[in-house]
């Protein structure tokens, strides 16, 4: 296969693996991030301490996370045709990337959440507080740094479950090196791919980890007595909330 072949393959590709990682990742997000902040507050000592509600929602999250991507495609195909009308196509691979990386997410979140400073929560709950100004004041924002690098891990994860993906048709650089590369020994298109898919991943991971970066040193900048003059004029305005 002449490179003037591969290149309309490849360019199609690769908007088919970026639209299906793009939409995925914000349906991940939009799940992800509230179920790992409710993990935190329902746990023991939690703001919404709910250890019931907590274990439930936990072992919701660990059932999901432990199934294999390509199990989960399979056991969603009902769903996403009910959903999309088909289980062919990059729109139908949205639907089981999004549910299989809303739970591997938000176990992310509960992690950079719990790495919040308790001294900042238990100021602006002295400070009358409620827990949706803690949340939005404190939690989120301080916890951002963590936030970009868990989205950026799960960017990484979902380009490697759509390449999963195309062993069932979903389109993207998976399918093509399944379909030319694997089943028509076109060797070289598929180390094209390869090559592709590692140098994708990593200008993601470099511009996760620098956005992290940066934010981190900004909040370092600040610091607490900043951010704490910050956090009392807020609260003083959200008080009657």
């Amino acid at each position: 296969m002449t490179w003037s072949e591969m290149q309309p393959l490849l360019e199609q590709a690769c908007w088919d693996t970026l639209y299906m990682v793009g939409w995925s990742t914000v349906i991940a997000v939009v799940g992800g991030l509230p179920l790992g902040v409710l993990l935190v507050l329902t746990d023991r000592g939690g703001l919404l301490q709910n250890v019931v509600a907590n274990k439930a929602i936990g072992q919701v999250v660990n059932v999901a996370r432990s199934m294999p991507f390509i199990i989960l495609m399979v056991a969603l195909m009902g769903f996403t045709r009910s959903v999309t009308g088909t289980t062919i196509g990059r729109e139908a691979a949205i639907v089981p990337l999004a549910i299989g990386a809303i739970p591997f997410f938000a176990r992310l979140v509960e992690t950079a959440v719990r790495e919040v400073d308790g001294g900042l929560v238990e100021a602006v709950q002295s400070m009358g507080g409620n827990t949706w100004t803690i949340v939005r004041k404190v939690l989120v924002p301080e916890a951002l740094p963590s936030l970009i690098a868990s989205t950026t891990t799960t960017i990484v994860a979902l380009i490697g479950y759509s390449a999963m993906a195309g062993t069932v048709g979903a389109g993207g650089l998976g399918d093509i090196a399944i379909r030319y590369g694997y089943q028509r020994f076109e060797t070289q298109l598929m180390w094209i791919t390869v090559a592709i898919l590692a140098v994708v991943i990593s200008l993601i991971q470099f511009a996760g980890d620098y956005a992290a970066r940066s934010l981190h040193r900004r909040g370092g900048r600040s610091g607490p007595a900043p951010r704490l003059r910050l956090l009392k004029a807020s609260t003083a305005d959200t008080k009657t909330v």
